[in-house]
């Protein structure tokens, strides 16, 4: 029985996320399944007044669209519980993220994640 494997990669607000986006077509040749690119902001956050940050999520959005894949940008203060749920709605099997510096601390939003998540989703920190 083929498990379809839904993947979740998240972004910000830098064209260089391209890297995780080619990471999760990776996982998709390897395990099929949809992609799906998601960038959660604050309600508050206005990219359109800044046009770094407004030319990089569309540099993302026509590279998510290259791949075939969806790009969702989505507007929460609480970045984890949103990223949580677009999991479970989707049925993601795998999360492709950035790695900061802060990730080897136990209250970093990548630890969080792979707390809520369980054992049911594999997180590849890029």
């Amino acid at each position: 029985m083929n498990v379809e494997n839904n993947i979740m990669v998240c972004v910000t607000k830098q064209k260089t996320c391209e890297k995780l986006i080619q990471s999760g077509v990776k996982v998709k040749e390897d395990k099929g399944g949809e992609i799906f690119v998601i960038h959660v902001s604050s309600p508050d956050a206005n990219f359109l007044d800044n046009s770094h940050e407004g030319e990089a999520l569309d540099y993302l959005f026509e590279i998510s669209k290259s791949v075939g894949a969806d790009m969702t940008v989505l507007r929460s203060t609480n970045i984890l519980e949103t990223m949580t749920e677009f999991c479970k709605k989707k049925d993601i099997k795998t999360v492709v993220i950035g790695a900061s510096p802060s990730d080897s601390n136990e209250d970093s939003i990548v630890s969080k994640l792979i707390n809520n998540l369980g054992e049911k989703v594999e997180v590849n920190v890029i």
